[in-house]
């Protein structure tokens, strides 16, 4: 397994449509022009973007949810 087939696996399939359509709103709200498929014309920080946003945000969700919040 490459180390790009490791990276996007979803380690819950059924959580794949949800990560997909959270991936697309993270996208819309930073204005990257994020489509289904290919996304070879993205630039590194278009795409790193995208991952690091999500990444925030479900640390966020996280904390809230371990405080009760």
């Amino acid at each position: 397994m490459t180390n790009s087939q490791s990276s996007s696996r979803v380690e819950v399939p059924e959580a794949k449509d949800a990560m997909d359509k959270f991936k697309m709103e993270v996208a819309n709200e930073l204005g990257v022009p994020l489509k289904n498929g290919y996304n070879g014309e993205l630039t590194s920080k278009q795409a790193g973007s995208v991952g690091g946003e999500m990444v925030r945000q479900m640390i966020k969700r996280q904390e809230q949810e371990m405080s009760g919040r």
